[in-house]
C-alpha cells in the first residue's frame, strides 16, 4: 500500500478512528490492533510475504528469550549467529542470489569455462532490508545486554511490523521504539496536528518534487546517448532532488503517521543538501541506516581508534556495505567507494566533525565560506548519484565522459524543458522552506513562528492544492524509490 495512493487515504482514517475510539483503554488491544493493521497494510501488496515477517518475528523473539536465560558465552554466540544467519540468509537469497550467480558464471567464462545455470525469477519482498536490520538490532542489543528481552510477543510483533515505517524505515532501534509499546497511548492533540503537518510536507516532497523530477531524470538517463553534456548535468540534478524528495518524503510521512498513533520515531533526514562537507552529509542523510552501520559494524571493527590502516579499512568496509545494501549492482559498490574516497581525507586529517552544528545557525543567510562549502559538497553528491542512478558502470562512464566534453557548454535540450522550468520554481520553494526549517525535526516545524497565523494556513493550503493537483491530473505518481532496496 502506497502512502500516495487512494487505498492509503481510505485505510489511514479508518485505522485511526478504530484505534482511538475502540482500543484506547486496553494496551494489549491497542498493540494487537497495530499488528493486524500492519499485516493488512503489508499484505495489500503481496500477502505471501507476510510469512517472512512472521517467521523473522518468531525467530528473534525466541532467540531473545533464550539469550536471557543462557549464561554460557559460547552458546550465547551461537544464538546470536543463528539470528544473523537466518535474517541475512533471507535477505541474501531474495536480494543477491541472482547477482552472485551471474557474477560467478562470468568469472568462470573468463577462463573459457561455460556453466549451464539459470537465474531464478525472484520477487524482492518490499521492506525486507529495513525490517531485517530492525530485528537484528534487537537481538544484538539483547546479546550485548544493552536491552532486556521482552516477554510480550504481541508488543514485539508490533515493533517489527509497525506499518508506518515497515517498508522503508526509518530503521528503529528496539531501545527507542519497543518501550513505547509497553505503555498505553493517550491521544495527544498537539502531537497529532504536528504529525499531520509533517505528513503534508512529506507528501509535497514525494508527489510534487520527487515525482516531477523523476519524469525528467528518467527521460534523460534512459536516453543519455542522445543527450549533450549540459542536459546530462540537468538530469543528474533532477535525480538528486528526486531521490531526496522521494526517500525523505517517505520518512516524513512515516514519522508523521506514527505521531497520529502516539509514537515518536527518530528523525531520518536533516536537510542533508545544506551540508558543508561529506561527513556532515552522512550525519544528515538516512540517519537511521548510517547510525546502524556505525554502531553494529564500524565500531565493532575498531572504528577510528586504530592506526591509519584500520581507519582506511573500516571506512571502505562501511561504505561498501552501505552501497551493497542498496542493491545487487556494481554501480552501488562504486557509489560506496566514491563516498569513501570523499570521506577519508576528512577522517585522516581529523576534520570529519568540524561541522556538527546547523549551518548559519540563528542567521538568515550563510556566509560566503559556508555557501561555497555547501555548493562543493552538493557537487560531489550529484556526481556520486550518477553511479547510483546509472544502469551499469559503463552507462555511468559514458555519461561522465559526455559531461566532460565540449557539449557541456550547449543549451540543455530535452522534451518539455519549458515545463521543467516551471517545476524548478517548486524546487526553489522547497529549498526555501527547507532552509527556514533546517534546525527543526521537520521543515514545517519552524514555520510555526509565522505571524499572523493566516500565513501558515495559506502555505498549508498551497501545499495541499499542489499535491491534490498532481495526484488528480498527473500520471507520474510512482512507487517510492527505496521500496526496491
Amino acid at each position: 500500500m502506497l502512502f500516495n495512493s487512494l487505498d492509503f487515504a481510505i485505510f489511514l482514517p479508518i485505522t485511526f478512528i478504530i484505534y482511538w475510539f475502540l482500543t484506547q483503554r486496553n494496551l494489549r488491544v491497542q498493540n494487537t490492533f497495530i499488528v493486524i493493521s500492519s499485516y493488512i497494510f503489508y499484505g495489500w501488496w503481496d500477502w505471501r510475504f507476510l510469512s517472512l515477517i512472521i517467521f523473522s518475528t518468531v525467530v528473534d523473539y525466541s532467540i531473545g528469550q533464550k539469550l536471557k536465560t543462557e549464561t554460557k558465552q559460547s552458546k550465547r554466540k551461537i544464538l546470536l549467529w543463528l539470528s544473523i544467519i537466518v535474517n541475512l540468509g533471507f535477505l541474501g537469497f531474495f536480494k543477491y542470489y541472482n547477482f552472485f550467480l551471474e557474477n560467478f558464471v562470468d568469472a568462470f567464462s573468463l577462463f573459457g569455462v561455460k556453466l549451464n545455470t539459470s537465474s531464478l525469477n525472484i520477487i524482492l519482498p518490499v521492506g525486507i532490508s529495513f525490517y531485517t536490520f530492525q530485528t537484528l538490532s534487537y537481538t544484538i542489543d539483547v546479546y550485548k545486554k544493552k536491552l532486556d528481552p521482552t516477554k510480550d510477543f504481541i508488543a514485539f510483533s508490533a515493533f517489527v511490523c509497525f506499518f508506518p515505517q515497515l517498508v522503508a524505515g526509518p530503521i528503529e532501534r528496539a531501545t527507542n521504539l519497543l518501550p513505547q509499546f509497553y505503555k498505553l497511548r493517550k491521544f495527544n492533540y498537539e502531537k497529532a496536528v504536528d504529525g499531520l503537518r509533517q505528513m503534508l510536507w512529506g507528501l509535497f516532497k514525494k508527489v510534487v518534487i520527487a515525482d516531477n523530477c523523476a519524469e525528467y531524470a528518467n527521460q534523460i538517463f534512459n536516453n543519455s546517448a542522445d543527450m549533450n553534456g549540459s542536459t546530462l548535468v540537468v538530469g543528474a540534478i533532477f535525480f538528486t532532488f528526486q531521490i531526496y524528495g522521494d526517500f525523505s518524503g517517505y520518512s516524513d510521512i512515516a514519522i508523521g503517521t506514527s505521531r497520529l498513533f502516539g509514537f515518536d520515531l527518530k528523525q531520518n533526514f536533516a536537510t542533508p543538501y545544506f551540508s558543508r562537507d561529506i561527513a556532515e552529509f552522512w550525519r544528515r542523510w538516512h540517519i537511521s541506516l548510517s547510525t546502524w552501520f556505525r554502531d553494529y559494524l564500524y565500531i565493532p571493527l575498531g572504528g577510528s581508534r586504530g592506526g591509519t590502516w584500520m581507519k582506511v579499512r573500516n571506512t571502505f568496509v562501511i561504505f561498501l556495505v552501505s552501497g551493497f545494501w542498496h542493491g545487487a549492482n556494481w554501480t552501488f559498490l562504486v557509489w560506496g567507494v566514491i563516498n569513501a574516497l570523499y570521506f577519508l581525507p576528512l577522517l585522516l586529517t581529523n576534520n570529519n566533525r568540524i561541522n556538527t552544528n546547523v549551518v548559519a545557525e540563528e542567521k538568515l543567510l550563510p556566509s560566503i565560506k559556508e555557501f561555497s562549502s555547501m555548493m562543493f559538497t552538493f557537487f560531489l553528491t550529484v556526481f556520486a548519484w550518477i553511479f547510483f542512478r546509472a544502469e551499469n558502470i559503463s552507462h555511468a562512464a559514458d555519461i561522465i565522459i559526455e559531461i566532460c566534453s565540449y557539449s557541456i557548454i550547449c543549451i540543455p535540450d530535452f522534451d518539455n524543458r519549458h515545463i521543467a522550468f516551471y517545476h524548478m520554481l517548486f524546487i526553489l520553494l522547497f529549498l526555501i522552506i527547507e532552509w527556514i526549517g533546517r534546525s527543526g525535526k521537520h521543515s514545517l516545524e519552524n514555520l510555526m513562528i509565522l505571524k499572523p497565523r493566516v500565513y501558515r494556513y495559506v502555505l498549508y493550503v498551497l501545499l495541499s492544492v499542489s499535491i491534490i493537483n498532481e495526484l488528480v491530473s498527473s500520471s507520474k505518481s510512482q512507487e517510492f524509490i527505496y521500496f526496491q532496496f
